[in-house]
């Protein structure tokens, strides 16, 4: 097996049916700051962007300095970006851990399931990984359902896990292993 950073690097760009997962740039700031500025989409995973110029900081510090495993997901008829996915690698654990934030003028589309996908081919065909989790705040139960849809089994709880907007917060931690999804 290639060089975990290899093969992301070969795969800054992933095309599904209906949506191309790409590297972000302060290009993207625009449409970034459309829902990183709404509480409803910042809630239960980051602080809210209170202008464009702290979005542009934070897409320079996250998904610039250091790319691989991050993307900005764009519709691929229109090339608007409507969220973000990225895969944590653990490269000692051969385990990734998936997150992501969806604009939620988009919520309802199947887009994070589809985008969820892509990541889980990537993860366990590509990059060959044991086990790929994802974790939720329990109060968010919609985030909780993309983690089933994508085959993922809850493995429990964690209270009082993350500090989250100065609140310590109960994760829901989902995964799957690839052989249960290679058997899909």
């Amino acid at each position: 097996m290639e060089s975990y950073s290899y093969v992301l690097a070969e795969h800054q760009t992933i095309q599904t049916e209906r949506l191309i997962l790409r590297p972000i740039t302060l290009a993207d700031a625009r449409d970034i700051f459309e829902y990183a500025s709404d509480e409803d989409n910042t809630k239960f995973v980051f602080d809210t962007h209170p202008d464009i110029d702290h979005t542009r900081k934070q897409i320079a510090e996250y998904f610039v300095a250091i790319p691989l495993g991050k993307y900005g997901i764009t519709l691929a008829e229109t090339g608007k970006l409507i969220g973000t996915i990225d895969l944590r690698i653990d490269t000692t654990a051969k385990s990734g851990c998936l997150g992501y934030a969806l604009n939620k003028a988009f919520w309802g589309n199947g887009y994070m399931t589809e985008a969820g996908f892509a990541l889980l081919d990537l993860s366990f065909n590509e990059l060959e990984l044991e086990r790929v989790f994802s974790v939720h705040d329990v109060c968010n139960p919609a985030s909780g359902k993309v983690m089933q849809r994508l085959g993922m089994t809850y493995e429990g709880t964690l209270r009082k896990s993350r500090l989250a907007k100065k609140v310590l917060v109960d994760d829901a931690y989902y995964s799957i292993l690839k052989e249960e999804y290679i058997a899909k």
